[in-house]
């Protein structure tokens, strides 16, 4: 049909009269009538717009689509209602876009197929729909600010707050209209980098979180952990500030942070934060041309208060002098606790050649004075060893080092005494050296040998198993006590090979001593902190266990309750790792550590041995031994083995014996014997109650 037959129909009063854009286009996509709102809407005449295609009327990037989906609609045509997935993009004669929504309508006119376009344009709808969503996310989002925990402050470019959530009105004391229009550096208690105008180079900031402070309107200073992320407030560019309140860990970190570096019993100054301040102290001294002076303190027999009156007098001991020293000093002067019972004193800012003899004759006076703890009264005295810098010593380690050997030289001198430290002392250590050598040389040549003590059982009396000990006879240097060598083997790195030496030697023994008894016999053998540690250690165990041939349950590490303190986790893998093979764990000289008790729950421990201290206390049938009691009684609740070491009279037998104590070693029984002795030994005491 020609378009103008078209036009002079009915058809187009229809078209015309319809409140949106009708547009009818032939098969080729030709449009052969328009009303005027589809004139209004494309932009175009009524004569421009019957010279176009249906495509013209679509942007360029979608004719291609259009044309392909015409043609299939024209071979098959359908009515298709608004809203059926016609939402399209419509090209103006200016060029510009909008979104339309069209239906379609199937005609035929004088035989000939036509497609009835109705197209409205639905770009304010979907302004309008858009519009709502907005005010729908804007409500959800400031219903999450508001009920988020965290405090949150929108500031513009230049860093004034426009708005504020509650928690930032909870965390800084501030309503939030008194918040907006504050300068955010107005809330800060430390001063933020500013640009040249003075405003805050929050634009610096790169959104990580980093640990600040706010000022409360009360004034108290609050830290934060605060995240600066720059962000569009409104239509303008600024920022968002999220904090919350770091105040528990701050305090946890510097609790952390002390125990760390101040000693648990006595709050003073450990070594390492000695170290630290020797380290700011000689700078000092270097600066001022001074010198520092050291004296390092060692309590003379503390040792025997702890085992004679009982560790809980020693520890009250040593607070007094804690406190005691703190007194006496200058408030610049440095007072620290290097462990047990020494104690470190600096003086800083001291002339050169300054007479410390004065100072330190006052320091006797007033802080080593009897001290009266729980109604006893103690005599306090002390060797003191001093070093200054930097005559004696160059940097903190060597400065204690040679503090150490003086102390060490004042206690050589007969304690309660001062000495300075010489260069000439030097050799007295070198001779430590001179062991090592020689401890080395005898590990390569035999010169090592094992005695045994024999261990009874309180309930037959016989003889259940044997602690190995080491002895060492030097052709040159005579019988070396192991007190004098197996620090030196600790200290010169040759306890592995030692403590192997010994593991390998009485695990043979043991099998032959069994034999000619026609009995099992268990094997204690000590443990050091080294061998622990040691990463071949553990196969070390298990190699000597096979090659002996002996039960792992007969075999018994022994440990201290030091090397427990010093280190939990490694020390109780190590140890659960000995429970799987079969070894027992015990824990040697119960009682003189400051924890013992905590540590027997938090280990994997079977048996524990009573300090001989504790039993030298039992004199006679009447003695009260209530430590004695306490451990075995406790011991046995958890299921563990208890042993005696140092019995030495019938007197102590019976009395553990009669509560309940398992086992007991000592001289009443036997010394240490070489391994044939102690056939002997268990045979002469087999079937004695």
């Amino acid at each position: 049909m020609p378009r103008a037959a078209v036009g002079d129909d009915a058809l187009r009063l229809v078209v015309e009269a319809s409140p949106s854009a009708m547009l009818l286009v032939d098969g080729a996509g030709r449009v052969v009538l328009a009303n005027t709102e589809a004139e209004r809407s494309f932009g175009y005449g009524p004569d421009e717009i019957l010279q176009l295609r249906v495509e013209d009327l679509v942007p360029t990037r979608f004719r291609r689509h259009h044309d392909l989906e015409r043609q299939e609609y024209v071979a098959h045509p359908s009515r298709r209602a608004m809203g059926v997935g016609r939402e399209l993009f419509a090209l103006r004669k200016d060029g510009t876009e909008m979104r339309v929504e069209i239906g379609l309508n199937p005609i035929t006119i004088g035989g000939e197929r036509f497609v009835l376009a109705s197209v409205i344009d639905i770009t304010e709808r979907l302004r309008g729909q858009e519009a709502e969503k907005a005010v729908r996310e804007d409500v959800l989002r400031r219903s999450i600010l508001d009920s988020i925990p965290f405090c949150i402050i929108a500031t513009d470019s230049a860093g004034r707050i426009v708005t504020a959530n509650p928690a930032a009105e909870s965390l800084l004391g501030y309503a939030q209209e008194e918040l907006v229009g504050r300068w955010i550096t107005e809330i800060d208690a430390a001063e933020r980098a500013r640009y040249a105008d003075g405003t805050p180079a929050l634009s610096r900031v790169d959104g990580d979180e980093a640990e600040w402070t706010y000022r409360h309107r009360e004034g108290h200073v609050v830290p934060v952990a605060e995240a600066v992320v720059p962000m569009d407030v409104g239509d303008e560019p600024g920022f968002i500030l999220v904090a919350y309140d770091i105040t528990h860990r701050i305090e946890a970190r510097d609790r952390a942070e002390h125990l760390a570096t101040h000693d648990s019993l006595t709050n003073l100054p450990n070594r390492g934060l000695l170290v630290r301040h020797l380290d700011a102290a000689f700078d000092a001294a270097d600066r001022d041309r001074r010198q520092v002076a050291l004296l390092l303190l060692d309590v003379d027999h503390f040792k025997r208060i702890n085992d004679s009156l009982g560790h809980h007098i020693g520890d009250e001991m040593l607070v007094v002098v804690a406190e005691r020293l703190l007194s006496w000093v200058r408030q610049y002067d440095v007072v620290a606790r290097l462990g047990g019972d020494e104690f470190v004193i600096v003086f800083e800012d001291l002339d050169p050649g300054v007479d410390l003899d004065r100072r330190i004759a006052d320091l006797t006076r007033a802080v080593l004075a009897p001290i009266v703890v729980h109604g006893y009264e103690l005599a306090v005295t002390a060797s003191i060893g001093g070093a200054l810098y930097p005559a004696d010593g160059d940097d903190p380690a060597a400065l204690l080092k040679h503090a150490d050997i003086a102390m060490y030289q004042a206690k050589a001198a007969g304690r309660n005494g001062v000495r300075w430290f010489e260069h000439g002392m030097l050799d007295d250590n070198n001779d430590k050296l001179s062991l090592s050598a020689a401890l080395r040389q005898a590990l390569e040549h035999d010169e090592l040998s094992l005695v045994f003590q024999p261990q009874l059982d309180l309930g037959g009396g016989g003889v259940v198993g044997v602690e190995a000990l080491v002895r060492w006879s030097s052709p040159r240097l005579g019988s070396v006590a192991p007190d004098r060598f197996i620090p030196v083997a600790e200290d010169g790195g040759m306890i592995i090979q030692l403590g192997g030496w010994v593991l390998r030697s009485a695990c043979a023994a043991v099998v032959q001593m069994q034999a000619e008894l026609g009995q099992p016999l268990r094997l204690a053998v000590n443990v050091s902190p080294r061998q622990l540690r040691s990463a071949t250690w553990l196969a070390e165990i298990t190699d000597a266990i096979e090659a002996s041939g002996i039960e792992p349950k007969q075999l018994e590490v022994e440990l201290t309750e030091g090397i427990l303190i010093e280190d939990h986790g490694d020390v109780v893998a190590v140890l659960d790792a000995l429970r799987e093979v079969g070894v027992t764990i015990v824990l040697d000289d119960f009682g003189c550590g400051y924890s013992s008790l905590a540590y027997l729950t938090k280990f994997p421990i079977d048996k524990i041995k009573i300090d001989r201290s504790f039993v030298q206390e039992i004199t006679s049938a009447d003695t009260d031994a209530a430590i004695v009691d306490a451990i075995i009684v406790m011991a046995h609740a958890l299921g563990m083995t208890v042993v005696a070491e140092g019995v030495e009279t019938e007197v102590q037998e019976r009395y553990l014996r009669e509560r309940g104590c398992d086992e007991v070693q000592g001289y009443r029984y036997s010394p240490g014997v070489p391994a044939p002795e102690v056939v002997r030994v268990a045979r002469a005491w087999a079937g004695v109650s």
